[in-house]
Parts: structure tokens; sequence; C-alpha cells
């Protein structure tokens, strides 16, 4: 039984991820880029500063991080309040709480975009243990592992006790490099040999071997 369950939020729990690389594809437009389908998948799981600059030096555009964010963001957190659950992941959470798993979130996104995203979602408004990507104790964004570590921190457990779910190729080394088990949903677009082979293989959370608990 794992002593802590650690979620990441965008494209494992909730279907954000189409909805943010809309974002990202309409801001680098309005100054002149063109985002590419594998330019936006390499942008999951990872800080929205990180993805702002690597967009800039991938597209060369003369614009600083800033000034992008300030185009990206809002646009972003309009499309974000209309995001559904990903298959299988409500019952999943549910059960693992009524297991008495503590659960966290481990997520790149800020705070504010946190509580936008949550608001239409009771099931994910009662886990209480956030970690957010602007949290003054988060040094690095993934695929460093300090989102979870500190999400196992909060939950007062080991990472190498903790399950951590994932769907990004960043989340997951992440995670592993935490110390944690991990389970991928893999991503759109991705496969297997895309992904670290420790982690272990889901097509939807819906497979989550709960027979373990």
């Amino acid at each position: 039984m794992p002593a802590g369950c650690l979620f990441d939020l965008d494209g494992l729990l909730l279907d954000t991820e189409p909805l943010h690389g809309q974002a990202w594809a309409e801001a680098v437009s309005q100054f002149g880029g063109s985002a590419s389908a594998e330019l936006l998948l390499g942008l999951r799981g990872r800080n929205k500063f990180d993805n702002a600059s690597g967009l800039i030096e991938a597209l060369q555009l003369t614009v600083s991080v800033e000034q992008l964010l300030a185009v990206q963001q809002p646009l972003a957190r309009d499309k974000v309040r209309q995001a559904r659950a990903m298959p299988g992941a409500e019952p999943l959470v549910q059960q693992l709480q009524a297991a008495g798993v503590p659960l966290a979130i481990a997520t790149s996104s800020g705070r504010e975009s946190v509580e936008i995203k949550l608001a239409p979602h009771p099931w994910l408004q009662r886990i209480a243990v956030r970690v957010h990507g602007d949290d003054p104790q988060i040094q690095q964004g993934k695929p460093a592992p300090d989102l979870f570590i500190e999400a196992a921190r909060r939950l007062h457990v080991e990472p190498a006790q903790c399950w951590a779910f994932e769907d990004s190729q960043a989340g997951a080394k992440a995670a592993l490099a935490a110390g944690c088990r991990v389970f991928v949903v893999p991503a759109e677009g991705l496969s297997r040999s895309d992904y670290p082979s420790a982690v272990d293989w889901l097509s939807s959370l819906s497979e989550t071997p709960l027979d373990q608990l």
C-alpha cells in the first residue's frame, strides 16, 4: 500500500493540455511565430517560464518571456475553465480517498491557474495538499524532482513510499528522480519508447492496479 499518491494535474487528471497548446499557438502567432504540433507536445509537464523561453528560442521570436506570457496566460486561463476530467480520474481519486491513502497534486501550473482549473471539479478541490510550480519552495521545475519531493514532504511520507501518476515525459523523469514508483498514462502522440523504462504503463487511469491497495 502506498504511503501517498502524487498526481500531476494537466493532461493526467484534467484534459487541459490541448487547451494550453492552443493558447501557446495563438500567443506565438501574435509575434509572427508558428508552433508545430511536435513543438507544442514538448511543452507538456513544464512550467510556463521554461515553455515561454523555449518557444522564443525555437522560433527565434523577438519578444521577451514576460511579453509572451502576458499574451498567453489570459488565453490559457479562459480556455482551461472548460477542461473535462480525464477518463478514470475521478473514480480513481475517490477510491484512493475511500481507502485512506493521502493524496497530493504536484503540478507545474501556478497557484492562480490551478484554482481556475479546479473550480468546476469538487472532487479535485477535496485534495487539500497541492504543490504549484510557482511555490517559493520549488527551485526547479520538472524534469527536476522538486515538485514531487515537496509533495511527499507535505504528506509527511518518503517519496520512495509514494506512487506518482504522470502523463508527460518531463513529469515521469521528475517523479523517478524523486524516488517514486511512477505510473504513466502517455500523452497523445507518445509511445512507451518515449518514456523511461522504469515506469509502469497505463492506457488510462481506469487501469490503475487498485487491487494492490
